[in-house]
């Protein structure tokens, strides 16, 4: 009876750790929407860079994994004439846009997306 209980047990615990596993496996592991499946991708169609004249380099605080950099993208990329391209290790934002932006609509963009933009140069 002893050795039942203990092997029921084992089983429990196996199958929450294979669980976790094929979650962070299917969603990756992050520090947020760990549990929730990553924001699909918003493709660019026009990537050629010399159709965009203008080149912003942002600053942002409070990117820290794959999915915060893929819903910064996202936020710029779903409008049409931009371009972003973000790099969590340097807080970072790449935008590319075919026409000229202001400081206050690219705060509101990153804004809107959950995180905080500390400054812009224009390139």
């Amino acid at each position: 009876m002893g050795n039942a209980i203990v092997v029921i047990a084992l089983i429990i615990i196996i199958t929450a750790a294979l669980y976790g596993t094929v979650r962070t496996i299917r969603y990756g592991s992050s520090c947020c929407g760990g549990h929730d499946p990553a924001d699909k991708r918003v493709r660019v169609k026009d990537k050629n860079k010399n159709n965009y004249p203008y080149t912003y380099v942002l600053c942002v605080d409070g990117m820290h994994c794959a999915n915060c950099a893929r819903r910064i993208e996202n936020a710029f990329n779903a409008s049409d004439g931009r371009w972003a391209e973000a790099d969590v290790g340097k807080n970072e934002v790449i935008l590319r846009s075919k026409h000229e932006e202001t400081e206050g609509e690219l705060a509101k963009i990153t804004a809107d997306a959950g995180y905080t933009m500390l400054s812009y140069e224009k390139e």
